[in-house]
């Protein structure tokens, strides 16, 4: 496993989802899978999906089915399956009891072969799939390594994507995406440059408090 010393810390989670979500971007993704090789990628867009409110989350239904695993502890993996194909990796925010999570949409791949342009092929990159769900990027053999901060006007937001059933919630600027990388999964021209008080960190949710 990578090391060790740079793994980020369940307080790196347990913060307002908005505020985790910017500040993932340029960590990074790190799995041993079963066949104990070790697979990288530098995490290069994210979206944020926060409280039971949130017409685009899961958690919108409650406590139950796979939505369950947003309402634990920061810092786990919540893997899911869809279109019957696909697999996508989040990670759990918040405090216990406050659904939140992060979806990672792109990663630069540290094979140049691979590719990570989009949430399912961040999981078929770095062998993400059912069995990753659940695990503690604290201590797994799936987690997230601290690396440099990206400056506020490297970041660009906007709305979420694949959300239109979300109503008033789809136009949320909860999307992040660093502005000069070519691995993201949508053009990278049609965003805002990060502003704190325009993707509401001071109205997040409720942090490790």
């Amino acid at each position: 496993m990578a090391e060790a010393s740079k793994r980020l810390p369940r307080a790196f989670y347990a913060r307002p989802t908005v505020e985790v979500a910017r500040d993932m971007l340029g960590k990074l993704l790190v799995h041993v899978a079963e066949d104990g090789l070790q697979r990288v990628g530098r995490i290069v867009e994210t979206e944020a999906y926060v409280g039971p409110d949130d017409a685009a989350s899961h958690a919108r239904v409650g406590r139950k089915g796979r939505a369950a695993v947003m309402y634990g502890k920061a810092g786990v993996a919540y893997v899911f399956f869809i279109y019957g194909m696909h697999y996508c990796f989040n990670v759990v925010t918040e405090r216990e009891d406050y659904p939140g999570a992060v979806l990672v949409r792109a990663i630069e791949p540290q094979d140049p072969a691979t590719r990570g342009n989009g949430p399912a092929l961040v999981c078929r990159a770095l062998h993400i799939d059912r069995a990753s769900n659940g695990l503690d990027l604290v201590e797994s053999n799936l987690c997230m390594l601290d690396a440099p901060h990206i400056p506020d006007p490297n970041v660009r937001v906007g709305p979420r994507v694949n959300v239109e059933y979300a109503g008033a919630w789809a136009d949320k600027p909860w999307r992040f995406w660093i502005a000069d990388s070519a691995h993201v999964s949508r053009p990278r021209n049609n965003g805002h440059v990060f502003d704190a008080s325009m993707v509401g960190l001071s109205t997040g949710g409720n942090g490790a408090s």
